[in-house]
Parts: structure tokens; C-alpha cells; sequence
């Protein structure tokens, strides 16, 4: 008997190093990234676990949550001790002022942090409908879906609208038969491939790049994993869903 998890952005980062931790218990994988990593399939037959990887661009959400919710049906809860969605894909724009983004660049980031793990969600509520076992979904926040900081105002807007959305669905799911449980938790600030992008950013079009200079010179941030660990953690709190948004750190 296994746990499924279903991860989105498993290819590097905080989703890559989850997927890494998650390969040493009794787990079944099925990864969607817009990678293929080859090491992650070597790293499952050594540990004899079940792991898909569906290379795709979540940028076009809706043939892939469909793909999703056809695939569950399919699967079944056969051999499963639940199941678990993992919404962790996102994209920062180039850090700078609002009026200077790309428009593709603005959908591009919306669609990837927020309608994706809109219609993901709603692919696991349909294909999992009949399912008799526990199910969660894990939305991966940020602080500044919480407050505000020139310069990421869509990255901003889309982890507060992912914030937001998990309150809502709580609500909808506290009176269901079988209730999928939510969360979207604030991962801590984690030296990824987005912090490397915040301390390369121009200094005068973003002035807050200083900041995160100074995150990587004083050592305060977690590698993704550390993250992972306390993250994996909170998701198997026996409280989990308790409260829709919350904080790794507390």
C-alpha cells in the first residue's frame, strides 16, 4: 500500500528535492514538469517505486488537467492509502516595474501559479470523486502572496489569489462526505533558481534586490532540502486542513 503524489515543477527546485524525499517512502509518483529528469527514474527502479513523469507546459493548463482527471479515473484507488496534489509550479516575471512586463510574460505567470493548480485541483476533486480515502492538496505559497513588494506584483497577485482560493475551497470542502483537505503554506525563503533570479535583478528597476543579496551573504536561506523536510512535514500533520493558509515557520 502507497501514498500517490502528484507534483507539479518536480523537475528542480523545491518540487525536485520533495519528489527526492518522497522516493524513500512507500510512495507512488506522478511528476508533471515542463523537464524530464532522467535521474529521478533511475532513483524510483533502485527503490522500487512507481513514478511517471509527464513532460508538459503547464502555461496550457487545460489539455493537462484533463489528461489528469481521465488518468485518475483509469488508475482507481486500488493499492492506495490516499492521495495527495502537490501544487508547486511557478514563475517570477523579470523583477521590475508592472507597466514595463511583457503581457505574455504576465499570462504566462498567472497561468503557471494560478489556473494550473486551479484546474488540477478540480481534476483531482472529479477523478477522485469515488475515492474511499483520505485526500489533500498542498498549495506552495509564498510571504509575498501575504505582503506586498514593488517590483513581483504579478508573482504577488497570483500566490495571494492561490491563498485565497485555498480559504474558499476549504469552506466548499468542510461539508463534503469525504472532504479533501487544503493548505497553502508559505515554504520558507529557499536559495532556488527564483532567488538566484531576485539577486540578479537590476537594482534600480527593483529596489528591494538588496534584500535578497543580503538573504544568500547571512546564510539565512534553506536549501530546497531543508525546505523539502519541513515541508513533507506540515503536509503529514494530523491537523493538516485545519487552517487553509499557514506558514511553514509558524
Amino acid at each position: 500500500m502507497s501514498t500517490l503524489y502528484i507534483t507539479t515543477g518536480a523537475s528542480r527546485g523545491l518540487g525536485a528535492a520533495m519528489v527526492r524525499v518522497l522516493l524513500d517512502e512507500p510512495a507512488e509518483l506522478l511528476c508533471l514538469s515542463r523537464g524530464h529528469d532522467e535521474a529521478l527514474d533511475a532513483l524510483a527502479a533502485a527503490r522500487g517505486r512507481r513514478l511517471a513523469q509527464w513532460q508538459v507546459d503547464l502555461a496550457r493548463p487545460e489539455p493537462i488537467a484533463e489528461r489528469l482527471e481521465q488518468w485518475l479515473r483509469a488508475r482507481g484507488p486500488e493499492g492506495l492509502l490516499g492521495v495527495v496534489l502537490i501544487n508547486n509550479a511557478a514563475m517570477l516575471e523579470t523583477p521590475g516595474p508592472f507597466e514595463a512586463q511583457a503581457s505574455s510574460d504576465i499570462s504566462r505567470a498567472l497561468a503557471v501559479g494560478l489556473a494550473a493548480p486551479l484546474l488540477l485541483t478540480r481534476a483531482l476533486l472529479r477523478g477522485t470523486a469515488a475515492w474511499p480515502l483520505p485526500r489533500r492538496l498542498l498549495n506552495i505559497s509564498s510571504g509575498l502572496g501575504r505582503r506586498p513588494m514593488a517590483g513581483v506584483s504579478t508573482y504577488c497577485a497570483l500566490k495571494a489569489g492561490l491563498d485565497h482560493f485555498s480559504r474558499s475551497l476549504a469552506e466548499e470542502q468542510a461539508t463534503a462526505a469525504n472532504p479533501l483537505r487544503v493548505v497553502s503554506l508559505a515554504p520558507g525563503i529557499i536559495d532556488t533558481g527564483m532567488q538566484v533570479q531576485l539577486r540578479g535583478a537590476d537594482d534600480v528597476a527593483f529596489a528591494a534586490q538588496p534584500v535578497f543579496d543580503e538573504l544568500k551573504r547571512s546564510g539565512a536561506l534553506d536549501t530546497p532540502e531543508q525546505a523539502a523536510q519541513r515541508v513533507l512535514a506540515f503536509l503529514r500533520r494530523p491537523d493538516f486542513g485545519a487552517e487553509p493558509v499557514a506558514d511553514v515557520r509558524g
